[in-house]
């Protein structure tokens, strides 16, 4: 029975396990939103919150607990300066955990774990053309169909001059064609 077992084990040693888990936290600090498995997405969370939550007293032992658990020194930085003072009002459940669906190649459960303030960090979607747009323009077979013919063209008057080789030249090539065939040495003599 696993009673008061808590946490969980992901299938690694406890360094390899740590070491993970300070990289997905550099990662997650540093892109504010990142994919990964739901089993490490919320081991992740209990490794993060604790580590804002210190960084909101902003001291020196405060910086140093944090660089000790985070592997770049210009997330920490940011962390301090920038997120903080985003998410820093907030008492607690600084990240969102966003379940994906499962992975195409071994059927993993994924999921998206954000800050929560940094929900709208990724880029923007390009807004939908109306069906009225479509009707004004040119079909875009005819205009693909022209731009090939000038490129097809344009190719054709395009040709490289060629530099003439003079006669010292070309006796150069042959005499090193005739060189290239050596027999071979016997060693030692």
């Amino acid at each position: 029975m696993r009673h008061r077992v808590k946490g969980r084990k992901l299938s690694r040693t406890a360094s390899h396990r740590h070491a993970l888990l300070r990289s997905l936290a550099t990662s997650l600090l540093r892109h504010k939103k990142i994919t990964t498995t739901t089993a490490k997405a919320k081991e992740l969370r209990k490794f993060v919150e604790p580590i804002i939550t210190k960084a909101k007293t902003d001291s020196v032992a405060t910086r140093r607990y944090v660089a000790e658990k985070i592997n770049d020194r210009e997330v920490v930085q940011n962390l301090f300066d920038d997120i903080i003072t985003k998410i820093g009002g907030r008492p607690g459940g600084y990240t969102r955990i966003v379940h994906r669906g499962q992975r195409k190649g071994d059927g993993a459960d994924l999921a998206i774990i954000e800050l929560v303030d940094y929900s709208g960090v990724m880029k923007p979607k390009t807004p939908k053309k109306e069906k009225g747009d479509d009707k004004v323009s040119e079909p875009k077979e005819d205009v693909k169909a022209e731009d090939k013919k000038e490129a097809k063209t344009k190719k054709k008057s395009v040709v490289k001059p060629q530099k003439e080789k003079s006669s010292k030249e070309k006796t150069a090539i042959k005499e090193k064609k005739v060189k290239t065939t050596k027999t071979p040495q016997k060693k030692g003599s």
